[in-house]
């Protein structure tokens, strides 16, 4: 085995990238990377006890690819390796999407590769990418401005669908990988679109790294260091961000959240990648969780002026400040029961009534008593004069001008003034029960108020004691 098979050999035991047994499908494009990556695999495969596919896609944009196919099926003849072969229409997915060449392409091509992957049980995609792509792929992030996580830049193995891609030739220059088919014997194919200067990776590789080698003739090694040390450092903080996560944030139906307080208890640091992290568990886009819309969210957080903020976090999900509590919340959910609206008639005989509208359900139970009983034990119970109410009553979510004459105060209250005197949360307070005799005349708002109508008090008669429960 010669230098460049050990060095990969035992980058691939350090990094766990496959085990005896598994089946990895290969990515090949027929250049010199990807037709390196084939031969080496092929030589370990038999040694290590791994099996290989290969695939190639023809992606129909250049004339040359038809070529390229076949040269890629020729050279997986000759050793023996299984190719499937995927036609993609990316000039269709380009109109379709509006995404640009590159992207459409990558989208289509990670989506036969997954596919593929899927259909011959292969549990690992091999890429070919190598320490020049790495380098490139720093110093575009350092460009377009990027975190730690982005000065990492590709991972050696990273899941993605229940299939892990992994890139044995991340440490390994491109001139090794040449002079490695060269020394074998093998031939590959020139994409001629990668002398171009259309697409920004092919202008930093051509234009602007020769430039900056001339101050530091080791700057590929420099890049590919800071994403070693990049990825080393970003996964410390994830895990302790995964962490805070699990002891902090709570599921609830419309999404996530959390207390106020347990955010400001972190780090800057954590706390951005606390907001990244709630993001991606609501929303497989990653790429939605920018710098400006995370430092919003914090920013609002952190606010003492304002205690009630919303904002569109992306992706469909809205995120809310209520007061002391931090939501997160997928927007098509939460605009349908900000304008859920309901309306129940208690008839004098009604023993109980579930409210299925709220979350969670709440429950009341009424029970007829002789005057002079217990009086309320907590704001969720309250006590009727029997004689002084109207029926049926009803039990309905508030509405425009709702006021209430409030037991120990002068005159009517507006219902939207007692819920920020509450400090009730602007996403509930649509949906709490207020209770109104047959006149519309506001009686209880539970949890929050009772007003000064049917007070009890008086000899003789019968009672109406409402009690509320939570399921």
């Amino acid at each position: 085995m010669d230098q460049l098979l050990r060095q990969i050999s035992a980058g691939a035991v350090r990094e766990g990238l496959w085990q005896p047994g598994e089946h990895i499908l290969v990515a090949v494009s027929g250049g010199v990377d990807s037709t390196a990556l084939l031969h080496i695999l092929h030589r370990l495969a038999e040694q290590e006890g791994f099996l290989l596919t290969a695939a190639h896609v023809h992606h129909g944009l250049r004339q040359a690819s038809d070529l390229e196919a076949a040269a890629v099926r020729q050279f997986c003849g000759s050793l023996g390796i299984p190719c499937e072969y995927g036609q993609l229409d990316v000039r269709a997915h380009k109109r379709q999407t509006s995404r640009n060449t590159q992207l459409a392409a990558r989208e289509l091509r990670y989506r036969f590769l997954h596919e593929t992957a899927a259909r011959i049980g292969a549990v690992r995609i091999a890429l070919g990418h190598h320490a020049d792509d790495q380098a490139e792929t720093v110093l575009m992030r350092v460009l377009r401005g990027t975190g730690p996580a982005g000065l990492a830049g590709m991972r050696m193995r990273r899941t993605e669908h229940e299939v892990d891609l992994i890139r044995p030739l991340l440490e390994v220059p491109k001139s090794e990988l040449a002079n490695y088919c060269v020394r074998q014997g093998l031939s590959w194919v020139e994409d001629e679109s990668n002398q171009t200067r259309d697409y920004v990776r092919n202008a930093l590789r051509l234009d602007v790294m020769p430039v900056l080698a001339d101050y530091n003739p080791e700057l590929r090694e420099a890049l590919c260091r800071l994403a070693e040390v990049a990825a080393q450092e970003d996964d410390l903080l994830g895990s302790q961000t995964e962490q805070h996560f699990e002891r902090l944030v709570r599921s609830e139906k419309e999404g996530l959240s959390m207390d106020r307080a347990g955010l400001l208890s972190l780090h800057v640091a954590l706390q951005r990648r606390l907001i990244k992290l709630i993001l991606y568990y609501l929303s497989p886009e990653r790429d939605s969780a920018t710098y400006e819309r995370v430092e919003a969210m914090r920013t609002a957080a952190l606010d003492d002026t304002q205690t009630t903020w919303r904002t569109d976090a992306g992706e469909g999900i809205v995120f809310l400040r209520e007061y002391d509590r931090l939501r997160w919340l997928r927007s098509n959910i939460h605009i349908a029961s900000e304008g859920l609206e309901y309306a129940y008639e208690v008839s004098a005989v009604t023993s109980e009534l579930v409210i299925r509208e709220t979350d969670p359900q709440t429950i009341f139970s009424f029970d007829w008593t002789d005057a002079g009983g217990v009086k309320p034990g907590s704001r969720y119970e309250a006590v009727f004069d029997a004689q002084a109410l109207r029926f049926p009553l009803v039990i309905r979510t508030r509405r425009p001008g709702d006021r209430m004459a409030v037991l120990g105060l002068e005159g009517t209250k507006k219902v939207q003034d007692m819920f920020v005197d509450e400090k009730i949360p602007p996403s509930q307070r649509g949906k709490l029960p207020i209770v109104c005799d047959a006149d519309g005349k506001l009686l209880w708002i539970p949890g929050i108020r009772r007003s000064s109508h049917a007070l009890t008090g008086l000899p003789g008669g019968a009672e109406l004691r409402i009690r509320v429960q939570f399921a």
